[in-house]
């Protein structure tokens, strides 16, 4: 008599039916205009931007040939290259912690808001219909001492919104708070309506406080949402690049130049080298699939498998 494991590998072996090839190239043909834009929109500049990163490739006259580690050594040497990188993380930290402490706050005033909640929604997620690169013209006026709402103040006062670093950082942070609030606050209502409402019911029965309920139920099983909307939010702020070119331009005195700002300078302002800016774009995707990858395990339920 034939055993399972014989049985088993006797079906491996048996070629497939003309059933099953079908099914299979029916699976091929439904993934592969994915696949061609993956491969054409992602791959193919992944690995041309690595090519460049090892040549030297001026922006003006092309490919000059291999040059490698330079493009990399250049990175290193270039003078703001260590305080682009300590601003970026200084402004992700930053905006992290605002955009997902008050997006599940606002998440929360909305879920137990019943008379308001329509007007509430509405009004938090206006914001998010305004593109960044116009929010941040918007706010450029805004901020303006010499056009805005509060030019007069800030004359008499002598301070201004984007006058020193510490200022720019704040009021672009503030840009961005104003900006993504809702988006992260409806993300985040999500992931508490996708919590049953059992168990707050047997959570109040139990005599559990608001606080008790938050810490044991709320934040466990809104794990993955707070993963998801942590990444999203970390990931842009790491390329964080319109808010600052059209608000500070890198100033006052080169003091908020991200890492993107200092890519796209390399390649188009001062050196216009694409082989140092490829460079420089190579070590922010390692290090952002490296922090990526830490979240993800920080975010990750042991008990799960």
């Amino acid at each position: 008599m034939m055993s399972g494991r014989d049985r088993r590998s006797r079906r491996r072996l048996s070629p497939p039916s003309p059933a099953r090839r079908g099914e299979a190239v029916k699976g091929w043909l439904y993934v592969s205009p994915t696949a061609v834009f993956v491969a054409v929109l992602f791959v193919v500049p992944l690995l041309l931007v690595v090519r460049m990163s090892l040549s030297r490739w001026p922006l003006l006259t092309g490919d000059q040939g291999v040059n490698a580690p330079d493009n990399y050594t250049k990175v290193f040497n270039n003078r703001f290259f260590a305080d682009s990188v300590v601003f970026t993380l200084k402004y992700t930290v930053l905006a992290t912690v605002l955009l997902i402490a008050l997006g599940l706050g606002l998440a929360l005033l909305v879920q137990e808001s019943s008379r308001w909640k329509g007007l509430l929604r509405a009004s938090f997620l206006i914001p998010s219909s305004l593109g960044l690169a116009s929010a941040s013209l918007l706010f450029y006026v805004l901020y303006s001492p010499f056009a805005g709402p509060a030019a007069d103040l800030m004359e008499k006062l002598g301070w201004t919104f984007l006058g020193s670093p510490n200022a720019a950082l704040f009021s672009t942070v503030f840009l961005i708070v104003w900006r993504f609030a809702g988006f992260y606050m409806l993300l985040m209502l999500v992931g508490l309506q996708g919590i049953p409402a059992e168990l707050y019911e047997a959570a109040r029965i139990d005599g559990a406080s608001r606080w008790q309920t938050f810490r044991r139920i709320t934040l466990p099983l809104l794990r993955p949402t707070l993963a998801l909307t942590t990444i999203m939010c970390v990931t842009g702020s790491l390329l964080a690049f319109e808010q600052f070119y059209i608000l500070t331009k890198g100033g006052p005195d080169n003091s908020t130049i991200t890492v993107v700002q200092l890519i796209y300078t390399m390649a188009f302002q001062g050196q216009n080298d694409l082989g140092v800016a490829a460079a420089l774009s190579v070590i922010a995707l390692i290090a952002l699939v490296v922090i990526n990858a830490m979240q993800l395990r920080a975010f990750h339920n042991p008990d799960e498998k």
